[in-house]
Protein backbone atom coordinates (compact mmCIF):
# COMPACT_ATOMS: atom_id res chain seq x y z
CA UNK A 1 0.00 0.00 0.00
CA UNK A 2 1.27 3.45 -0.89
CA UNK A 3 1.89 5.92 1.92
CA UNK A 4 -0.59 8.79 2.27
CA UNK A 5 0.71 12.29 1.46
CA UNK A 6 -0.09 15.07 3.93
CA UNK A 7 -0.85 18.53 2.59
CA UNK A 8 1.69 21.05 3.87
CA UNK A 9 -0.39 24.15 3.17
CA UNK A 10 -3.94 25.00 4.24
CA UNK A 11 -5.26 24.92 0.64
CA UNK A 12 -2.83 22.24 -0.59
CA UNK A 13 -5.06 19.17 -0.86
CA UNK A 14 -4.80 19.26 -4.68
CA UNK A 15 -1.01 19.31 -4.48
CA UNK A 16 -0.94 16.35 -2.09
CA UNK A 17 -3.25 14.39 -4.40
CA UNK A 18 -1.01 15.07 -7.40
CA UNK A 19 2.03 14.01 -5.37
CA UNK A 20 0.26 10.77 -4.39
CA UNK A 21 -0.77 9.92 -7.96
CA UNK A 22 2.70 10.66 -9.37
CA UNK A 23 4.59 9.06 -6.47
CA UNK A 24 6.58 12.23 -5.72
CA UNK A 25 6.99 14.53 -2.70
CA UNK A 26 4.58 17.34 -1.85
CA UNK A 27 7.25 19.96 -2.63
CA UNK A 28 8.02 18.38 -6.04
CA UNK A 29 4.32 18.38 -6.89
CA UNK A 30 3.97 21.99 -5.74
CA UNK A 31 6.56 23.04 -8.33
CA UNK A 32 4.29 21.68 -11.11
CA UNK A 33 1.61 24.30 -10.38
CA UNK A 34 1.69 27.90 -11.63
CA UNK A 35 2.04 30.20 -8.59
CA UNK A 36 1.90 27.02 -6.53
CA UNK A 37 3.23 28.24 -3.19
CA UNK A 38 1.02 31.33 -3.07
CA UNK A 39 -2.15 29.55 -4.19
CA UNK A 40 -1.62 26.60 -1.82
CA UNK A 41 -1.67 29.04 1.08
CA UNK A 42 -4.38 31.48 -0.03
CA UNK A 43 -7.05 29.97 -2.26
CA UNK A 44 -6.29 26.49 -3.58
CA UNK A 45 -6.58 25.04 -7.07
CA UNK A 46 -9.16 24.11 -9.69
CA UNK A 47 -9.48 20.84 -11.58
CA UNK A 48 -7.88 22.36 -14.69
CA UNK A 49 -4.81 23.27 -12.60
CA UNK A 50 -4.48 19.67 -11.43
CA UNK A 51 -4.85 18.32 -14.97
CA UNK A 52 -2.11 20.69 -16.22
CA UNK A 53 0.22 19.64 -13.38
CA UNK A 54 -0.36 15.92 -13.97
CA UNK A 55 0.00 16.20 -17.75
CA UNK A 56 3.36 17.99 -17.41
CA UNK A 57 5.09 14.81 -16.23
CA UNK A 58 2.72 11.85 -16.64
CA UNK A 59 2.89 9.44 -19.56
CA UNK A 60 -0.91 9.22 -19.37
CA UNK A 61 -3.31 11.98 -20.40
CA UNK A 62 -5.51 13.20 -17.55
CA UNK A 63 -8.86 14.96 -17.99
CA UNK A 64 -11.54 16.23 -15.64
CA UNK A 65 -15.30 15.93 -15.89
CA UNK A 66 -18.42 16.22 -13.77
CA UNK A 67 -19.20 13.12 -11.76
CA UNK A 68 -22.02 11.12 -13.33
CA UNK A 69 -21.70 7.75 -11.61
CA UNK A 70 -20.22 7.97 -8.14
CA UNK A 71 -20.40 4.21 -7.57
CA UNK A 72 -17.21 3.30 -9.41
CA UNK A 73 -13.83 5.03 -9.54
CA UNK A 74 -10.59 3.75 -11.06
CA UNK A 75 -7.38 3.67 -9.06
CA UNK A 76 -5.67 7.11 -8.89
CA UNK A 77 -8.86 9.04 -9.65
CA UNK A 78 -8.84 12.41 -7.90
CA UNK A 79 -12.26 13.60 -6.74
CA UNK A 80 -13.41 17.06 -5.68
CA UNK A 81 -16.15 17.01 -3.07
CA UNK A 82 -18.66 19.85 -2.84
CA UNK A 83 -18.28 22.83 -0.57
CA UNK A 84 -20.11 22.22 2.68
CA UNK A 85 -20.26 23.33 6.29
CA UNK A 86 -17.40 20.95 7.11
CA UNK A 87 -15.37 21.78 3.95
CA UNK A 88 -16.09 25.44 3.11
CA UNK A 89 -13.67 25.38 0.14
CA UNK A 90 -14.41 21.79 -0.92
CA UNK A 91 -11.73 19.10 -0.75
CA UNK A 92 -9.72 16.80 -3.06
CA UNK A 93 -9.11 13.09 -2.33
CA UNK A 94 -7.59 10.21 -4.35
CA UNK A 95 -8.96 6.72 -4.91
CA UNK A 96 -6.45 4.00 -4.02
CA UNK A 97 -7.54 0.39 -4.12
CA UNK A 98 -10.84 0.36 -2.23
CA UNK A 99 -10.03 3.40 -0.09
CA UNK A 100 -9.74 7.19 -0.36
CA UNK A 101 -6.43 8.90 0.39
CA UNK A 102 -7.30 12.04 2.34
CA UNK A 103 -4.42 14.54 2.59
CA UNK A 104 -6.02 16.28 5.62
CA UNK A 105 -7.96 13.49 7.35
CA UNK A 106 -8.20 15.34 10.67
CA UNK A 107 -9.52 18.63 9.20
CA UNK A 108 -9.94 21.25 10.73
CA UNK A 109 -7.21 20.52 13.34
CA UNK A 110 -4.60 22.80 11.80
CA UNK A 111 -1.95 22.31 14.51
CA UNK A 112 -1.20 18.67 13.70
CA UNK A 113 -2.32 17.99 10.11
CA UNK A 114 -2.45 14.28 9.26
CA UNK A 115 -3.23 12.29 6.15
CA UNK A 116 -4.68 8.82 5.93
CA UNK A 117 -7.14 6.52 4.22
CA UNK A 118 -10.90 6.41 4.64
CA UNK A 119 -13.53 3.98 3.40
CA UNK A 120 -16.06 6.57 2.22
CA UNK A 121 -15.91 10.04 0.74
CA UNK A 122 -16.63 12.69 3.40
CA UNK A 123 -18.94 14.61 1.06
CA UNK A 124 -20.73 14.68 -2.30
CA UNK A 125 -18.38 14.25 -5.29
CA UNK A 126 -18.75 16.90 -8.02
CA UNK A 127 -15.71 16.50 -10.30
CA UNK A 128 -13.34 13.66 -11.05
CA UNK A 129 -9.88 13.76 -12.57
CA UNK A 130 -8.70 10.57 -14.20
CA UNK A 131 -6.77 9.06 -17.09
CA UNK A 132 -8.52 9.51 -20.43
Amino acid sequence: MKKAITQEDFCGCAVACVAFVLGISYQSALSLFANGQRRAIIRGFYCRDIVRALNKVSKNKFVYRKVKNSNFYKNNTIVFIARSKKYPLGHFLVRHRNLWMDPFINFPHIINVRSGFRKRLPGRPIYEISVL
